[in-house]
């Protein structure tokens, strides 16, 4: 299935010193490539987003946001629908972040200040409430996690149709070479193109996607039994153990430690 282009919003005022972008992007829907005039932050309160930038692509969930510099080229979508929010952010105002494209973790906090700062954007800030919303979001962007990366995804090509399957049913437990028959390569050619594209093997990359539908799937307020059959685990206790040793809690602690997301 072929991706739909959404209209890139105009630039047409500068944030002082942040401004929100509130937008529902629907399934398989991205903006074109482009480029801004300052910094912004590629953030969504719920649903997961592709992000293209510098040659990488990658998928990132409400617990990550990608910080693009002033000028970087970047391409923002979403294969199964997102609620994004946009962060313009002035110049001078992002002294003291990183100087390049980079994945961020977004902690309860600071997620609750980008829902907060958006239900603000565009009420006269008579009380300088909305200000200090914007300042305290920018210390947390500073004091925020460098992420060594999130869910790699491929741009075009067989492997991107091997990715967007298993995100459509990510039970499939089929190894390289079963997928290699499914889209046209040998075994070894998929297994070494997608250590080289990717970084990492299908194997591992299945488990990330797997976590990563798990947060989406309980978000959604499914438990944590059906989540676990659905994504493939053998039992609940083996998606527990895998929860647990990738993101440090187990699955119902840590989606109590989320804000529900909101705003717009």
């Amino acid at each position: 299935m072929r991706w739909e282009t959404i209209e890139t919003p105009p630039d047409s005022r500068a944030p002082q010193p942040l401004t929100v972008r509130v937008q529902s992007i629907p399934a398989r829907h991205a903006f074109p490539e482009h480029a801004h005039a300052w910094h912004q932050v590629v953030y969504a309160v719920s649903g997961v987003l592709t992000v293209a930038v510098d040659g990488r692509s990658f998928v990132i969930s409400p617990e990550q946001a990608v910080w693009l510099p002033t000028g970087h080229r970047h391409r923002v979508g979403s294969l199964l629908g997102a609620e994004f929010r946009s962060l313009w952010i002035a110049d001078a105002a992002g002294a003291g972040l990183p100087g390049g494209p980079t994945v961020l973790g977004v902690p309860p906090l600071l997620q609750a200040l980008i829902v907060e700062a958006a239900a603000l954007d565009g009420v006269a800030d008579d009380d300088g409430y909305a200000g200090r919303v914007a300042a305290l979001i920018l210390d947390q962007l500073r004091r925020a996690a460098p992420l060594p990366g999130a869910l790699p995804w491929p741009r075009e090509g067989p492997l991107a149709a091997l990715c967007e399957a298993l995100d459509a049913a990510p039970a499939d437990a089929r190894g390289p070479e079963e997928w290699g028959r499914a889209v046209g390569l040998s075994g070894r050619t998929l297994a070494r193109r997608f250590e080289a594209e990717l970084g990492m093997s299908l194997r591992t990359w299945r488990r990330r996607l797997r976590l990563f539908k798990a947060i989406e799937l309980m978000g959604g307020g499914m438990d944590v039994t059906r989540t676990a059959m659905t994504l493939g685990y053998g039992s609940t206790s083996a998606f527990v153990y895998a929860f647990r040793r990738e993101m440090g809690a187990a699955p119902q602690a840590y989606m109590r430690g989320r804000p529900v997301g909101g705003g717009g």
